[in-house]
Formats: C-alpha cells, structure tokens, sequence
C-alpha cells in the first residue's frame, strides 16, 4: 500500500456509514484532516517529522482555531501487533514526541495535567493539548481497527470549545449510540475527562485495574488550579 492507498484507505474507514465518531466524519467531510505517513510504530525513524509537523500544526489552530481538525499519523509496516504491543509501541512513541518537545523547548499547554495518572492530563505539543486516538488491525474494537498501525491527535481546546457551546453532551450521547449499534456494545474505557486520565482510553486496549501509564512527563508539576 502506498502512501495515496493508505490516505484513501484511511477516508474511505471514516466515511463509512456507520463510522461512529462523528466528530471525525466533520473534519473528513471540512477537508481537515492532516496526514503524516511514517515507516513503522515499532521504530523511531520518523518521530522528528512527526513532532514538526505537530508543532506547526498547533501554532495553525492557534492562530486561526478551527473546529474538527485531526492530525493522523498512519504507519506503513504491515506488521499486525497484539493489543498488548501496539500499546507498548504507542507509548514509545508519545514520549519521544513528547522529549523532542521538550528540546525544542516548547511549553506544556497549562490548561491541562502533565502528570497521566491525574485526571486532568492530556499530552501536549506546540504548546497545545492533544488526546491521542490509537488505531490499527488488531484492536480488539471495531471502531479502532484500521488497517494500518495509525495515531489520531486531537486538540483538546476543541473539546473545551464544545464544552462551552452547550454541544459536548449531546455529541458524547451520539457517539456512544452509534458505537453501540456499530460495535455491538458502548467501548467501557470512554469516560468525561476530568474524571479519569485519558491515557487509560489512548490505546483502545481494555486496560486492566491498577494499570499505570508508561509515560513520563518532564513537567510533572504542571497540574491545572
């Protein structure tokens, strides 16, 4: 598969009709969706790419905030991993992403947690916060099975923006009813952030009681009032 095949292939499992994020179908359909195609989750090959494009990406939105924006790495091995795997290579991946930002010398944006046991915490890149969507051909949920090893960053401020609009429940509730009539059963690991680290929900792994997040931060203190 090439890099234009993996692109389609990518729209193509969004526009799906009963694709349940709706919010992902608004930024398919407003054309804002920003792809990276890298060599392989497993490896750190492509990671300064990544982190620049990230940056760029964050200083767009806060010059000119869009709602339904996405930035989506897809991976172009066709390795297929566990569930367990691709979890463990994801989190490689955020903190190196997360450590070239910090060299870059970036802030860690305030209004959210460093630290991914509190439960305000969410990553953070360019300065903005980021809730990282994982995706590829062995999840065990449908909505997450893609037939690449891919990452979905979504700005947090977009949530916020909802939040404050009066629209956040309503789209959660249709979410969740979708994901249901598509999947069979509502994904347990969703929750309101600000109840519990998101980190738990990054994978799509069922993550196990007591799990603790493999990611270290280098602003461990910054936690929001």
């Amino acid at each position: 598969m090439n890099d234009d095949e993996s692109v389609s292939a990518f729209r193509e499992f969004i526009d799906d009709v009963g694709y349940p994020c709706v919010g992902a179908k608004s930024a398919a359909a407003r054309h804002q969706i920003t792809y990276v195609l890298a060599r392989d989750i497993r490896s750190a090959w492509n990671d300064v790419e990544i982190i620049q494009v990230l940056d760029q990406f964050a200083r767009q939105y806060n010059e000119s905030p869009k709602m339904f924006q996405s930035l989506v790495v897809i991976f172009q091995s066709d390795e297929i991993l566990s569930e367990a795997e691709y979890e463990k290579c994801l989190w490689e991946r955020l903190q190196s992403l997360h450590d070239k930002d910090e060299f870059k010398g970036c802030k860690y944006d305030e209004s959210v947690a460093a630290d991914p046991a509190h439960p305000e915490f969410s990553l953070s890149f360019g300065g903005q916060a980021f809730f990282a969507v994982g995706m590829h051909p062995g999840a065990s949920r449908k909505a997450r099975r893609f037939g690449r090893s891919a990452i979905v960053f979504n700005l947090h401020d977009q949530f916020v923006s909802l939040r404050e609009a009066g629209k956040y429940q309503k789209m959660r509730a249709k979410i969740l009813q979708r994901d249901k009539q598509w999947s069979g059963s509502i994904n347990p690991m969703l929750a309101v952030h600000g109840s519990v680290s998101e980190a738990r929900q990054y994978s799509g792994r069922l993550v196990e009681e007591g799990w603790q997040c493999p990611f270290t931060p280098h602003r461990i203190g910054n936690k929001p009032e």
